[in-house]
């Protein structure tokens, strides 16, 4: 899998689970981790705190449990926002994992 694949899936969702990516991708998570690391590395992804819920807030996953990562990076200019500026971070609003 190439990086810039997985950074157009965080700008798109803007916040993701590691597991959700793996899902979403069609990859491991492990490969996404050192992927995940570059990125983190260049100020472009978060790792947010452990014990953040996921947004999707179904509540089936342990918080200490899941791994979430955030897009931090500059996103694509927007045509339809005002200004042409990037949308705002959006959650994610079901969880891959539990539908």
């Amino acid at each position: 899998m190439i990086i810039s694949r997985l950074s157009a899936y965080l700008q798109q969702h803007r916040r993701a689970s590691l597991h959700d990516m793996a899902l979403g991708l069609d990859t491991d998570a492990e490969a996404l981790r050192a992927m995940l690391a570059v990125l983190e590395r260049k100020g472009r992804v978060s790792r947010l705190p452990s014990g953040t819920p996921c947004s999707g807030g179904c509540g089936k996953c342990q918080p200490n449990t899941v791994e979430i990562f955030e897009w931090t990076g500059a996103a694509p200019a927007d045509p339809s926002a005002p200004n042409g500026r990037a949308t705002p971070s959006i959650p994610i609003r079901a969880c891959a994992s539990h539908g």
